[in-house]
């Protein structure tokens, strides 16, 4: 918002410059972007989106006039006598968007260029003066951050305004002269035939007004944010109008904009009010009224504040302070009163509570004098979230492992997730692009682009993960990643670098897998995005992801260089956790007896999972056994083609005493025959 500063002198008598001002306003949550010098000084301001009251020249007068303790002086919004009424029929039709709506009939005296002081302001503001009567609503928008749009009404049918929704297949040429399609659900300002604006965007320019113009109907009015908002981005339309209404118009603003236009379109000699303005409010609303504690205010700022200082603090803002009798003893209400009954004006639409008033307070009162207290908690912290906690751990053992974690966004090309969306991708709406026009239904895909783009800068080796959320027709589900390029391990005196493989990417998991105790198994499986033979399924009972290499040619496509290799994997989160055992701290003695460590070497036919093998193990074992590992996998010279030779570890141990031979002889003889039962496996 562009402060202009002999503007705000009309309406505050402010003593300091304009660097000042801006320091002023700056300690009191103004954020000033610049400020130009010159015959007509400008302070520009990053206003927030919570406050569109300082959208205007207006409302930043009145936080000065609030900061120097100085009254503020409204500019003129005094009606002029109106000449003969002419006939104009307003109805709205839709309340819920456009809760009030006022019309103003003039006869136009002038079209021509405004006076050259109002052309010097508006251009100081950074707007194009173009004709008395535009510039005069610009300059009622600028001064009270109302906007407001003339009809000529010899072009209106039916001398009527009819606020409603677009109907299917309706269209509109805007001011900017550009034909656009309007959908069911935006709100216009239609006469007895067409739609002739765009509410709260821009007007039409079938009804604009020109120099053979001699009546026009000046329209003001407050619409309803949401709708502004969605009409305005669907039609990629952003303007000042927009804007201000988009984050919450002044219900009582729109009459007292008309009256000021009024005043200011008889003061330049451009037009003449006829009748009396036409003032469509259906349903009044009762000003918002609020409850302020002065227990309160101290509890929340850590410091007390003066009974006496709260309403000269709020009421300069605006705001209405009734002090309400104190409910405690007389010696209590003798001392102070504690309690305001504040009704909060129609312009401050990010007031809703108690502690909006409280911040209003300590805006004013002055932030820097604040102590650095802690606040008093009077209920414990709730517990963390189990999926919050869960994430934490996941983002501690990959980091562990050695990977870095990325952040992705959730949308992405359709190109990009086709590979990876076998039940169809979920479709956005209205995408800011096509590179955003799907949610991901896997995170690999932003993956393995954050790892194109390390790789195309020179990083050989690329370890990324991510936690998040991916999307399906069937809902969303939560999920674990990770993408692995270059070397599995570096290179060292006790030998050299090699790449990356299946077994780096495996380990990774069973990591994971460890740390919430479950148990994972492996099988071949045939993944439309993965090599097949380099690539598994996880599961534990049902599926709960998959690991192995992302195929050549999607790699190539996200610009990998090529022959490289990427590794992937990623689980469902939610199905992990619902095979994790219950929590349970329990401690155990070290063994008193020592354990017996005995070797097996068989012949399995190759393509057996070793999984396989190891659940047979424990399910033939005694309980005696403590431990099975595999240690070595074989295939070469001595082994029959079909074949490999897998070597297990076997360690048995008995809490209760030291075994014998014989007690662990038998118990591998069970688990040989259980293994040729079940595998056909040949001891070696």
């Amino acid at each position: 918002m562009k402060l202009v500063y002999p503007w705000l002198r009309e309406l505050v008598n402010v003593p300091d410059g304009p660097d000042d001002v801006a320091v002023t306003l700056g300690l009191r949550g103004f954020e000033v972007a610049s400020v130009e010098r010159g015959t007509q000084p400008v302070i520009d301001f990053d206003i927030t989106a919570n406050r569109p009251d300082c959208l205007s020249v207006v409302g930043l007068a009145r936080e000065a006039a609030a900061a120097y303790g100085l009254p503020l002086q409204l500019p003129d919004r005094t009606m002029p006598p109106a000449g003969q009424p002419q006939t104009l029929d307003i109805a709205i039709e839709a309340p819920d968007s456009c809760p009030r709506y006022c019309a103003q009939v003039f006869e136009v005296r002038s079209t021509a260029g405004s006076p050259a002081w109002l052309q010097q302001r508006l251009e100081a503001a950074g707007v194009r003066s173009i004709s008395a009567i535009v510039d005069v609503t610009n300059y009622v928008m600028l001064e009270m951050g109302q906007p407001t749009h003339a009809f000529d009404y010899a072009k209106l049918a039916g001398r009527a305004l009819r606020i409603r929704g677009a109907r299917a297949g309706e269209t509109i040429r805007t001011l900017d002269g550009v034909d656009r399609a309007l959908e069911p659900g935006m709100l216009v300002i239609a006469d007895g035939d067409r739609a002739q604006a765009i509410a709260g965007v821009m007007g039409g320019a079938l009804s604009e007004i020109g120099p053979a113009t001699r009546l026009m109907v000046l329209e003001s009015a407050c619409f309803k944010p949401a709708s502004v908002r969605r009409t305005s981005k669907r039609l990629g339309l952003k303007t000042e109008a927009s804007a201000r209404f988009e984050r919450g118009a002044d219900v009582n603003a729109a009459p007292l904009a008309i009256a000021r236009a009024a005043a200011l379109l008889q003061q330049i000699g451009a037009a003449q009010p006829l009748g009396p303005t036409i003032d469509k409010y259906p349903a009044p609303r009762q000003p918002l009224t609020l409850t302020l504690r002065a227990s309160r205010i101290e509890r929340v700022l850590g410091a007390p504040v003066a009974d006496a200082s709260v309403p000269s603090i709020l009421e300069p803002l605006g705001f209405t302070v009734t002090p309400l009798a104190h409910r405690g003893s007389m010696a209590e209400n003798r001392q102070s009163r504690t309690e305001w009954q504040v009704a909060v004006p129609s312009f401050r639409v990010d007031v809703l509570r108690e502690i909006d008033l409280i911040e209003e307070i300590a805006r004013h009162d002055g932030y820097v004098g604040l102590p650095a207290t802690f606040p008093e908690l009077t209920t414990p912290q709730p517990p963390a979230d189990a999926r919050t906690l869960r994430d934490r751990l996941f983002r501690q053992v990959l980091t562990a492992c050695g990977l870095s974690e990325a952040m992705t966004f959730a949308f992405i090309e359709t190109a990009a997730a086709a590979p990876f969306a076998a039940d169809g991708v979920v479709a956005v709406a209205n995408p800011l692009s096509e590179k955003y026009a799907v949610l991901r239904p896997s995170l690999l895909p932003g993956l393995i682009d954050a790892a194109a783009h390390n790789r195309r800068r020179e990083h050989h080796d690329v370890r990324l993960f991510e936690t998040g959320t991916r999307f399906v027709q069937s809902g969303e589900a939560r999920a674990v990643a990770a993408v692995w390029c270059g070397a599995g391990a570096s290179s060292h005196w006790s030998g050299p670098a090699r790449p990356a493989d299946f077994y780096d990417v495996k380990g990774v998991v069973e990591a994971l897998a460890q740390s919430l105790g479950v148990e994972l198994e492996y099988q071949p499986a045939k993944v439309p995005y993965l090599v097949e033979g380099r690539s598994a399924e996880v599961s534990s009972g049902p599926r709960v992801g998959v690991v192995g290499q992302i195929l050549p040619s999607i790699v190539a496509a996200r610009g990998f260089p090529p022959g490289e290799e990427l590794w992937a994997f990623e689980l469902d989160v939610d199905a992990i956790a619902g095979r994790q055992p219950p929590a349970e701290l329990r401690a155990e003695s070290l063994p008193r007896y020592p354990s017996v460590v005995r070797d097996l070497s068989i012949l399995v036919d190759s393509t057996l999972p070793a999984a396989a093998v190891r659940g047979t193990i424990r399910t033939e074992a005694p309980s005696l056994l403590a431990r099975v590992v595999e240690f070595d996998r074989y295939r070469g010279k001595e082994v029959p083609e079909g074949r490999v030779s897998l070597s297990l570890r076997l360690t048995f141990r008995s809490p209760e005493r030291t075994l014998t031979d014989a007690e662990v002889d038998a118990a591998m003889d069970r688990i040989l025959a259980a293994l040729v039962t079940a595998h056909d496996a040949v001891r070696r």
